[in-house]
């Protein structure tokens, strides 16, 4: 089954906001859960925009282009919504965002196509660049090393074809859930283990919601946790998981799903940990069997 995540394939449901300008990395830094200002030309950063509850809006992968311009990477359809939200909170800073989607190709890489730019088992989250082009390593699956890679339209990375269900699956795979529409404003980022993932910054300043995420991570009051998940038929992004011998209140949600090369559903699931340890079942608690896999990476203990 590894052997199929070999490749590139194009990203068309992720888009690009770019945000220029002397304040950008100040801007983006009162604003996201991660510390833009310490960002280095070498670096690439997950990063969450959250509710003044704490809650997830949307998820990016940040990077910077040059000393005034920063890129964020996020999921398409939550875009137009996001960049609005974002605009309104520019005020007097000296940057501009914008859609730049349309003037970037987004491709991954996986397998002897991540190495040929990277190397072998590069750190998740580092990033170099190849003429115009920047390539950044992403958390592996399946074994097999993987990269995002963006670059002005009109150009395009080196390597055969790799399905985009297949990179899907990588995604899900890979433990790092990207947001989208049906899931906006239901987490705070521990519950999709991005503090273990580099997406929370603990150290910087503040941010919309940073009261809740501190509170969450601090004071012991996390009760859910990302998962990942197989499913024997297909299950829909913020479906509802159940446990079996609850059919009243769900005990999570379905974040991400892709189907699984050897057949059935994998998915990545925000879970009550509580709940992990029985049956679980997707829709209804007697609908579509879950069954927990092991995560690919550890949970922090510490921050």
């Amino acid at each position: 089954m590894t052997q199929l995540l070999n490749g590139i394939a194009p990203l068309p449901h992720l888009g690009v906001i770019r945000v220029d300008g002397a304040d950008a990395a100040s801007f983006l830094q009162g604003q996201l859960t991660q510390d833009f200002v310490l960002l280095q030309d070498n670096q690439a950063r997950l990063a969450a925009y959250l509710s003044p509850k704490g809650r997830m809006l949307a998820s990016f992968i940040g990077l910077r282009r040059s000393s005034t311009e920063l890129l964020l990477v996020c999921s398409r359809d939550l875009l137009p919504a996001t960049l609005k939200r974002l605009s309104m909170f520019v005020l007097r800073a000296q940057c501009k965002l914008s859609d730049a989607t349309g003037e970037f190709g987004l491709y991954g890489l996986a397998g002897s196509a991540a190495q040929q730019y990277l190397g072998a088992d590069a750190a998740p989250w580092s990033l170099k660049h190849e003429g115009q082009a920047s390539v950044l390593a992403l958390y592996p699956a399946a074994g097999n090393d993987r990269a995002l890679w963006i670059a002005p339209t009109g150009q395009r990375p080196e390597g055969q074809a790799l399905g985009e269900d297949l990179w899907q699956w990588s995604e899900v795979q890979s433990g790092v859930a990207t947001l989208s529409a049906p899931v906006i404003d239901a987490f705070v980022p521990q519950m999709l283990n991005y503090e273990s993932l580099g997406g929370v910054n603990f150290k910087k300043g503040c941010y919309p919601g940073q009261e809740i995420v501190a509170r969450s991570q601090f004071r012991g009051t996390l009760k859910r946790r990302a998962y990942l998940a197989h499913a024997p038929t297909p299950v829909a992004v913020g479906a509802e998981v159940f446990a079996q011998d609850d059919a009243e209140q769900p005990v999570g949600l379905v974040v991400q799903a892709a189907a699984a090369p050897g057949g059935g559903v994998d998915a990545l699931v925000s879970l009550q940990i509580a709940a992990t340890a029985g049956a679980l079942q997707v829709g209804a608690a007697q609908g579509v069997p879950l069954t927990l896999l092991p995560l690919p990476y550890a949970l922090l203990t510490d921050v």
